[in-house]
């Protein structure tokens, strides 16, 4: 049975860090990209960054530098990294997976496959 469980999140201040986790089972990592979004209220959802299996990785220009994303295949868990928090920031994560081929540089726009509950984040001071 395929699940992604994302764990993380919670209730930082404007500039500060949090690291979200998504672990994976019933499935191994290497052969799916994996991607995480966020949802804020009222607003659609969006791609936030994504990762191939060979580790290639794309970033929304909102949080280009700010955010981290890595995966440890034998953990089978991506991880997303985030800094300089902002109030924007704040909304629902969830990471996803879709089958993708190793070397193929991932993609946040085309259809995932799988998709976890979320977690949420909220900045705020």
């Amino acid at each position: 049975q395929v699940q992604l469980a994302e764990s993380g999140g919670g209730l930082v201040q404007p500039g500060g860090s949090l690291r979200l986790s998504c672990a994976a089972s019933g499935f191994t990592l290497d052969y799916y990209a994996i991607g995480w979004f966020r949802q804020a209220p009222g607003k659609e959802r969006e791609g936030v960054s994504c990762i191939s299996g060979e580790g290639s990785t794309d970033y929304a220009d909102s949080v280009k530098g700010r955010f981290t994303i890595s995966r440890d295949n034998a953990k089978n868990t991506v991880y997303l990294q985030m800094n300089s928090l902002k109030p924007e920031d704040t909304a629902v994560y969830y990471c996803a997976a879709d089958h993708w081929p190793p070397n193929r540089a991932c993609d946040m726009f085309v259809e995932y496959d799988y998709w976890g509950q979320g977690t949420q984040v909220t900045v705020s001071s």
